[in-house]
This record gives C-alpha cells, sequence and structure tokens, in this order.
C-alpha cells in the first residue's frame, strides 16, 4: 500500500500552508515601511474597520487566542499605537482603542493592498481569480470554524 492520503501533493493544508507564508512573506517589505509586523497589521485593520473594541472581538475577527493576542496588545500600546482601557461594564474585559498615531498609520497602509496585488501579479492568476479564491477559502473557514 502506497498511503496515498499521506502524499504532500494530495493534501489540502499544505497549499494553503505554503501560500500564507509567502503571502506573509511578500507583505513583510512593505510592512517594513510601516514599523509593523504582520500580526500587527491585522489588529490595525481590524481597528480601522472599527475603532473602540474588545480583546475578544479582535480574537474573533482573527481566529486567535486571547493569549495570543494579549502580547501583541501589550506591544502595540508601547509602540503608541493603540490604548488598552478597562471595560466601564465588566472590569475583565478591555477595550482597544487607536490612539492618534494608529489612526494616521492608516494613511500609509492604504497602500499596502495595492502593492501586495502588484507584487502578487505575476500572471499566473488575474485579480477576478485571486478574488474568487479569496471567497472560497473564506467560505471553507467559516465551514471549519462552525
Amino acid at each position: 500500500m502506497e498511503y496515498e492520503q499521506l502524499k504532500l501533493g494530495n493534501q489540502v493544508c499544505f497549499p494553503i500552508y505554503a501560500a500564507s507564508r509567502l503571502i506573509t512573506r511578500a507583505y513583510q517589505p512593505l510592512l517594513d515601511q510601516l514599523d509593523l509586523t504582520y500580526p500587527q497589521y491585522l489588529v490595525m485593520m481590524v481597528l480601522w474597520e472599527n475603532d473602540q473594541v474588545s480583546v475578544n472581538t479582535i480574537t474573533d475577527k482573527l481566529i486567535l487566542n486571547t493569549n495570543t493576542v494579549t502580547p501583541l496588545l501589550k506591544r502595540m500600546e508601547v509602540l503608541g499605537l493603540i490604548t488598552r482601557k478597562r471595560s466601564e461594564t465588566d472590569e475583565r474585559s478591555r477595550t482597544i482603542s487607536l490612539t492618534e498615531k494608529g489612526l494616521k498609520l492608516r494613511e500609509q497602509a492604504a497602500l499596502v493592498p495595492m502593492q501586495l496585488a502588484e507584487k502578487l501579479d505575476v500572471g499566473e492568476l488575474n485579480i477576478d481569480e485571486i478574488i474568487d479564491l479569496r471567497d472560497k477559502l473564506n467560505r471553507l473557514i467559516e465551514a471549519i470554524k462552525n
């Protein structure tokens, strides 16, 4: 028996993992200009979309555990990008808000998606195929989460 199910080329997880790593690598030079890591960039996108959210909102949107996000938020607070305040209604909860510096960074970051699209435009996939892939991956994520 050859164990076809164990061949790397037959896995759905590996191409997703490899694509994620390669895309994150492509982001890095762009994010270096903003002095952000990729996880910090993800948090900032959540906050640029909706400022003043709970840590739980961030963890839910990013599909991360609190023990992963909390140290990240502490570092971002030290960088002056966000503030972390205890919730007035629940002292166990913290509200995360953008600082002026964090809000201003959005202007620079607005160029990142287009710059990344240019880096990824290697002629193999057109933008419609990339959008279709994103939509299918989002459906997969939702199916797996539930």
